[in-house]
Order: structure tokens, then C-alpha cells, then sequence
């Protein structure tokens, strides 16, 4: 190994594998070997019966895409109002001073902590759930998308104007193209984010969505469901992230993401 020496994909892919690999071989080993109580940690087998009857007797199917419709919905709620901010910080200066002392101290807030006010004002519906992933996630994308536009090269704007460009020109055509690889690779990490924001927001006043079920599994101490959602959890956000990869990576081919 040398540092920051590529590795080829079905290399990368290998070294994956073999992590979770032994990850489970150890986790194997913990629980059926007895060093670990299967009341505090169920086993790989008994996590996989629990998952099957979770998905065929008790619907957990609808859970899941009840999770995911909050994740997305939340997310995609941040994202149309951080957008325009970020950008707008990054590209303005007085616009960056005046918000960012705000968007700066309003990051630092756990989003759990905005659950009691948020059930006052909006009860425990739908609403209450959207707005904790939307809170958990739209400051975070707002300092960040502020970061990118203004990381863009000065030499570029200054050679934009040279050529006669207008200040809305400037953030359309030099701005924003630039930081646009940027932007998308920020879109991607905070989506992982919000996954931790939902299983928080149901946790409370909830009767669906994978939160609910690890509560539900909690109360009859079920060690076997609650690894199962938590794997579920892993491996949606997991397939989402390789997603969000891929569509990057085809809008821009040449940037490094």
C-alpha cells in the first residue's frame, strides 16, 4: 500500500466484502459461542428468522417505504430552501454576513431537540417527522453549499467580468457550473445524515416506519428485530449513497468525486 494510491473496483469491492465478512464471522462468534447473553445480542440465525417474519407475517415492508417517503421528503424540503440560500451566501458577501452567524449557531442544534416543540405545533403526523429531518438537514447544506460557491477560483470571475459578464451572469455561467460537482457530492453526504434524523423523529408518536418497529422490539426485548431494522437502515442508505454516486458521476465526468 502507498498513500492515496488508487485501487481498481473489483479490488475496492473485495476489501468491502471481506470487512462485513469478518464483521459477522465475529459477531458469530460473540454470540454462539456464548460470551455475549442472546437477550442483549441476538445472533446472525436468529436476527435472520426475525427479519423473514418481520417481512411476511407483521408487514414490514410498509415500514420500510414509510421511512424512506420520510427521508426523501424531508430531505428534498431542506434542499429546495437551502439551494437558493447557499448560494446566495457563497456568492454574495453581505449576504454571507448577514446569515451566517445564524445558519452557523443553528447547525450546532440537535434536531431531537426541536421534537417537543415541533409535536405543539404540528401534532405527531406526518408533518412533525418532515420538518425534524428538514431541520436536521438544512442548515448543514446550507454552510456547505455557501463553501462551494465561494471556494469557486477568483481568477474565473475576474476573467468572466473581464469579458464584459454581468454580476447574474457571473453566478450563472462561472459560479454555479463550477460548483456544481461540489454541490452534488454535498447533496449525497447530508442524504446520509437525514437517515439518522428519522429513525429519531420515530421514535415518538409513531405507527409505522423502521423507529417505530425497533421501539415496538425494544419493549418486548427482541434483540433479533432491532439488528435487522438497523441492517435495513444500513443497507437502504447504503444502495442510496451508491446511487447518488452514480447519477454524480454521470453529470460530471470529469470532476472528482
Amino acid at each position: 500500500m502507498k498513500p492515496l494510491q488508487p485501487v481498481s473496483a473489483p479490488a475496492r469491492f473485495g476489501y468491502g466484502l471481506a470487512f462485513f465478512a469478518l464483521f459477522v464471522a465475529l459477531w458469530a462468534v460473540a454470540t454462539f459461542g456464548g460470551y455475549v447473553q442472546r437477550l442483549f445480542l441476538a445472533d446472525p440465525l436468529t436476527m435472520v428468522g426475525e427479519g423473514w417474519k418481520l417481512m411476511t407475517q407483521y408487514g414490514f415492508g410498509f415500514d420500510i417505504l414509510m421511512t424512506i417517503w420520510r427521508v426523501l421528503g424531508g430531505f428534498v424540503l431542506a434542499a429546495l430552501v437551502a439551494l437558493p440560500l447557499g448560494i446566495a451566501m457563497g456568492a454574495y458577501k453581505p449576504v454571507e454576513a448577514f446569515l451566517e452567524p445564524f445558519v452557523s449557531f443553528a447547525r450546532y442544534l440537535p434536531a431531537s431537540a426541536f421534537i417537543p416543540l415541533l409535536i405543539l405545533w404540528a401534532g405527531i403526523g406526518e408533518t412533525q417527522k418532515l420538518l425534524v429531518i428538514f431541520i436536521g438537514s438544512v442548515f448543514q447544506l446550507v454552510l456547505m453549499i455557501a463553501v462551494a460557491v465561494g471556494g469557486v477560483r477568483r481568477d474565473l470571475v475576474d476573467a468572466a467580468y473581464t469579458l464584459g459578464a454581468s454580476d447574474a451572469s457571473v453566478v450563472r455561467r462561472v459560479l454555479l457550473p463550477n460548483a456544481a460537482p461540489q454541490i452534488a457530492e454535498i447533496f449525497r453526504l447530508v442524504l446520509g445524515w437525514a437517515w439518522t434524523y428519522v429513525i429519531v423523529a420515530e421514535l415518538i408518536g409513531s405507527s409505522s416506519g423502521i423507529g417505530h418497529m425497533i421501539t415496538d422490539s425494544q419493549a418486548l426485548l427482541n434483540t433479533g428485530q432491532i439488528i435487522f431494522g438497523i441492517i435495513v437502515i444500513g443497507l437502504i442508505g447504503l444502495i442510496s449513497d451508491f446511487l447518488f454516486k452514480a447519477v454524480n458521476q454521470r453529470l460530471f465526468p470529469g470532476a472528482k468525486l
